[in-house]
């Protein structure tokens, strides 16, 4: 869809103007600490001079010195995919999150196949689930055809078995998904559940569900900020 695009605050990149049309995982860029008001490094409390130069953590905004910031990572969840200079701890974080960009997006995209259950139906339909290219919709595909905009999912639950009393490894089997109905305060629920026979790849189901998890705690987390 068309979509004008703006400069960001930090000036370093164009972005939609309308945060409805970016990345539902895409988190805003921070206010810069100003200058000013930074005469010290906010981490080691080493004074700003001429030899020593303030740098900003484009994830925090926080202001530091040339060794508390040294730390250059993607931030894809700003746009920048380029590596960008970040603070220690911000880098940490978003070292992680770009594991999720690398792999667990693509594995989102390329979709799995579920039986979906709508409300409290007794009747599931089997669709192939995959989150579409521009990350605004989980699309599904089956006899019907049915599309859910992220932003309008409130909880996510996943659904798992193989758990022990002696501890030992669980795996996704499905997931249960409320969100809500544009336009009105309805929320309908889905359940998805990975298919038992041959034609529904466990491994890549259990897969995407995993992936899944991991979107889930990033758009909470877009949410929050």
């Amino acid at each position: 869809d068309a979509k004008k695009l703006v400069r960001s605050p930090s000036g370093l990149r164009m972005v939609p103007e309308h945060r409805a049309a970016r990345s539902p995982f895409g988190l805003d860029e921070p206010p810069w600490v100003p200058d000013k008001e930074c005469p010290r490094c906010m981490q080691c409390d080493t004074k700003f001079d001429f030899i020593t130069r303030k740098h900003h953590c484009r994830r925090c905004g926080k202001c530091f010195c040339d060794k508390c910031c040294s730390k250059k990572v993607p931030l894809p969840r700003m746009c920048f995919v380029d590596p960008v200079r970040q603070c220690a701890e911000c880098a940490l974080v978003s070292q992680k999150e770009t594991e999720f960009y690398d792999k667990q997006l693509k594995v989102l995209m390329n979709g799995a196949t579920f039986f979906v259950t709508l409300g409290t139906s007794d009747k599931s339909e089997l669709m192939v689930c995959r989150l579409s290219n521009n990350q605004r919709y989980l699309v599904l595909d089956g006899d019907s055809h049915c599309e859910i905009e992220i932003i309008q999912i409130s909880t996510v639950q996943i659904l798992t078995e193989g758990f022990t009393p002696g501890g030992g490894n669980t795996r996704a089997i499905g997931m249960i998904l409320q969100y809500k109905v544009p336009g009105s305060e309805e929320v309908m629920q889905m359940k998805f559940t990975a298919g038992e026979d041959f034609s529904c790849n466990k491994k890549l189901s259990a897969s995407w569900l995993a992936a899944m998890h991991k979107a889930t705690k990033l758009l909470y987390e877009s949410r929050d900020q």
